[in-house]
């Protein structure tokens, strides 16, 4: 399993209280939906070819 890299993330909390309520609605805590929503984008940009 590899390890992952943790850093501090700054958002407006207005953004915060939609990403949480998101994440709820799809059963993800905030920081595995946060990853979900930048492995997504990196997909659709073409700078992830395939997942891990």
């Amino acid at each position: 399993m590899s390890k992952k890299k943790s850093f501090p993330l700054r958002m407006d909390p207005e953004l915060y209280e939609i990403i949480q309520k998101w994440a709820a609605d799809d059963f993800r805590s905030v920081n595995s939906h946060i990853e979900f929503l930048l492995r997504e984008a990196a997909k659709k940009d073409g700078r992830l070819k395939k997942d891990k």
